[in-house]
């Protein structure tokens, strides 16, 4: 179906002149006349009668000195109220239910809160045999994907006291030692961040594998997680298995909602290796 917005009529000199402020903002450093008319695709003289109206407007900038055109403030107002505005649970609707139709698995959407990463949406496959997560669940950081991709991608002193007090019960537990888990889990962060996403295999419900991948803002700080669930013998956990890229896809793409402008692989800001500890197994998908 076409789109009733492109057919109807608009002012092309405003859809031209819209092509300077293209070629400012991705070339992401102020520009001379004739790159930046290059750029565009119009003649200079041209390009310099829509940037003396952009110069009123406050849109674009001309350095006195040098004579380059970057932005300007209003643009800077555009872009700040637009971010302020994204919300990472609407953004992410779209992108989950499709992964979801994709993967014919389970998805989910984590974000992180007071209480620790805590499940904010979830989309049922409704397949034969079902995987189900109830919002607001919270889920545990050394033991399931989701709570594995904050640990490796998510900064916050709170996590930090909630990662020692689960190595602290994981090692009573275990019979093993905090310190021979914290050394465990920083082999597996490596991997984390390596590959760009986490990985449990085991569940609190058994039988169940998850993928989870880290969402940023732009500013690259880790906001959220998007998690894929699926039943052993059916759902695939090789790294670079198709479960993997297509919640990495996704991840990356309400990554590209929220302003983020390279979210592939390990971006963003994780903690060292240093400030983490775990277990080294017995993850949970979730």
């Amino acid at each position: 179906m076409s789109d009733p917005v492109r057919q109807s009529q608009g002012i092309q000199s405003v859809e031209i002149g819209t092509r300077l402020l293209q070629a400012l903002a991705s070339c992401g450093r102020s520009m001379l006349l004739r790159d930046l008319s290059r750029s565009a695709g119009m003649p200079a003289a041209k390009a310099r009668r829509y940037l003396v109206s952009f110069i009123r407007m406050g849109l674009v900038e001309q350095d006195a000195n040098t004579g380059r055109y970057d932005l300007g403030g209003f643009a800077l107002e555009l872009g700040l109220a637009s971010l302020a505005r994204l919300d990472p649970v609407r953004l992410a609707g779209p992108l989950l239910e499709d992964l979801c139709e994709r993967s014919g698995e389970t998805v989910a959407l984590a974000m992180w809160g007071n209480r620790g990463a805590t499940c904010v949406r979830w989309l049922e496959a409704g397949g034969p045999v079902t995987v189900t997560l109830r919002t607001g669940v919270v889920l545990p950081l050394i033991s399931s994907a989701t709570g594995l991709a904050f640990v490796a991608f998510y900064r916050s002193p709170y996590l930090r006291k909630m990662l020692d007090a689960e190595i602290e019960a994981a090692a009573a537990a275990r019979q093993a030692t905090p310190a021979a888990l914290r050394s465990a889990l920083a082999v597996q962060l490596d991997e984390i961040r390596r590959h760009g996403i986490a990985r449990a295999a085991g569940s609190v419900t058994p039988g169940v594998n998850g993928f989870s991948a880290p969402v940023f803002n732009h500013a690259g700080r880790m906001v959220a997680a998007v998690t894929l669930l699926g039943i052993i013998g059916s759902f695939d956990m090789d790294w670079d298995s198709p479960t993997a890229q297509l919640t990495k896809e996704a991840a990356a793409a309400l990554s590209r909602r929220l302003g983020h402008g390279g979210c592939e692989g390990g971006a963003g800001q994780s903690p060292s290796a240093n400030a983490v500890a775990g277990s080294g197994g017995g993850a949970t998908p979730a």
